[in-house]
């Protein structure tokens, strides 16, 4: 009986040793705090979400899948997910520092992707005369062994936003997406 309560301690003792180990094994993940080199898509997101959750009103939402087309009034609860796709493709990670050319003009700024491999591919930021978003456009496209996926992402704020999707998954065949969230 007394070596079942020793195996049971160094049993224990491993247990506790793993888990206390394991989170250490993991990199630290720190903001720095320093401002990115292009237009900040998820702090942008990030407070427009909070603006949006404060407006009571439903939204008219339409989604359409391979031509098939359903409309109805909702009430969005969670606006950050809602726009989700829109804050996912910032570019200002760290390793993608150099990897967009910018072309800007005096209302819009153009991010294009130098590396093919990216999978936001181009960024359009309109603004309007007093330096507010005007329209945001995003081009996505990712391309492996069993799929493709191109998404055109447009966001109109106090309007519209708009997502299309086409995917092709091999075996499986083609999906077409549209989802368009009217703010009207």
């Amino acid at each position: 009986m007394y070596w079942c309560r020793s195996i049971y301690l160094i049993v224990l003792s491993g247990i506790v040793s793993v888990a206390l180990l394991v989170p250490a094994c993991k990199p630290d993940i720190k903001e720095t705090g320093a401002t990115g080199k292009y237009f900040d898509l998820k702090a942008y997101f990030k407070a427009d979400s909070a603006r949006l959750s404060k407006i009571p009103q439903p939204i008219l939402k339409t989604v359409t899948h391979n031509g098939v087309t359903e409309s109805k009034k909702v009430k969005i609860d969670n606006w950050a997910r809602e726009l989700s796709l829109f804050s996912e493709s910032d570019i200002n990670k760290p390793a993608w520092r150099d990897s967009y050319q910018v072309q800007q003009s005096d209302h819009t700024i153009i991010y294009m992707a130098t590396d093919p491999n990216l999978k936001v591919r181009e960024i359009i930021i309109n603004k309007k005369e007093d330096s507010r978003v005007h329209y945001i456009a995003i081009y996505n496209y990712t391309k492996n062994l069993l799929y493709t996926t191109q998404e055109k992402l447009t966001y109109i704020p106090d309007s519209i936003y708009k997502i299309e999707k086409t995917q092709h998954v091999k075996l499986l065949g083609t999906n077409k997406y549209v989802i368009i969230g009217s703010l009207n």
